[in-house]
């Protein structure tokens, strides 16, 4: 079922535009109007660059931004409706180390330079348990060689999932795509793991008795 727009969501978004890096599929489209970008282009700092790709309503990115301001953080959420409640957040916070775009994370690479990125996080994406709809999982072939262009050498996925079997397929594509896994656990909360901040989806799934998965893959190229 599609998501009913939010009451007064242009008048909410176009408030929003001081952290709005804008449509990414309109970046792609514009013959070339919007060029990649480095963390630096965007933010005027040469801090190092983090990624979240599905940032939901903003809980996460923003704590993990005030709590490293010395961090560049860009987040990317395909739903206006809700990546007007991260923003707001943001700007709320009074946060000029966040920004985001809107749309799919399959045009990254159109809007990011190359080995620009220090982090990605990928916290409880959509499993896509049908087989057919493998390639648009976000640990798939397609997209884990998005994140090698975009990563420095030595840069890193963090993955958090409640599914084990996309879990298990996230270990499996990671590894043949040559990452190097590091600090997995299938129990996040049990395994001795430092700083870890809980998203809204963690803290449903915690309060239903689920353990959380997770892991560390580094970029080797």
């Amino acid at each position: 079922m599609r998501m009913r727009k939010k009451k007064h969501l242009d008048e909410r978004l176009a408030a929003c535009a001081a952290v709005d890096l804008g449509w990414i599929p309109d970046c792609v489209h514009n013959d070339g109007e919007c060029e990649p970008r480095s963390g630096e282009d965007i933010f005027g700092s040469p801090a190092p660059l983090h990624l979240e790709i599905g940032c939901g309503k903003g809980k996460f990115i923003n704590t993990l931004a005030a709590l490293h301001p010395d961090i560049s953080f860009i987040a990317v959420e395909q739903s206006p409706n809700v990546i007007v409640s991260a923003m707001e957040q943001t700007l709320s916070a009074g946060l000029t180390n966040l920004r985001y775009f809107m749309g799919n994370a399959e045009y990254l690479r159109s809007v990011l330079k190359p080995d620009s990125v220090q982090r990605i996080y990928l916290n409880f994406s959509c499993p896509y348990p049908k087989a057919r709809y493998t390639k648009h999982r976000l640990t798939s072939e397609r997209f884990l060689a998005i994140y090698k262009e975009l990563l420095i050498n030595g840069g890193e996925i963090l993955q958090k999932t409640d599914n084990g079997e996309f879990f298990d397929y996230s270990l499996e594509t990671l590894k043949n795509a040559g990452y190097e896994l590091r600090c997995v656990t299938r129990d996040l909360h049990n395994s001795g793991i430092t700083g870890n901040i809980i998203t809204e989806y963690e803290q449903r799934f915690l309060s239903q008795g689920l353990p959380i998965n997770y892991l560390e893959a580094v970029n080797r190229k």
